[in-house]
């Protein structure tokens, strides 16, 4: 009886949690299923030192931070534009690689599909 009785709280306690909770996360999106063209371009340009899928990586004993989260997901619109189009040491500015619109369009990318935010 006792048994049955903690079985129903918390089954009752679950179910109030479900209906006031928030909705469940979007899945990562994952690069190398994308067709986009801001895929396109980050695999041409960003993979080989942030990591095929964005999550940072180690060359050379030197940390290459993730676009995900972290630093990077504190960033503003405009702090990222900035970085992308003047570089950074260690990133180079990609000014002469990449159009305004590319690197607009890039901004985009990492905010809305690499981070999730939709602002």
């Amino acid at each position: 009886m006792k048994l049955l009785k903690i079985t129903v709280t918390l089954s009752f306690i679950a179910a109030a949690a479900a209906c006031g909770s928030a909705p469940p996360p979007r899945p990562a999106f994952v690069i190398a299923d994308s067709k986009s063209y801001e895929a396109s371009i980050f695999r041409q340009n960003c993979a080989i030192c942030h990591g095929q899928e964005a999550n940072g990586k180690e060359i050379d004993g030197k940390i290459i931070p993730s676009l995900r989260y972290g630093d990077a997901a504190k960033k503003s619109e405009q702090e990222i534009y900035l970085q992308i189009k003047e570089g950074k040491l260690p990133m180079p500015a990609f000014k002469n690689q990449l159009t305004e619109d590319e690197i607009r369009k890039m901004v985009r990318f990492v905010r809305r599909d690499l981070q999730g935010k939709d602002d």
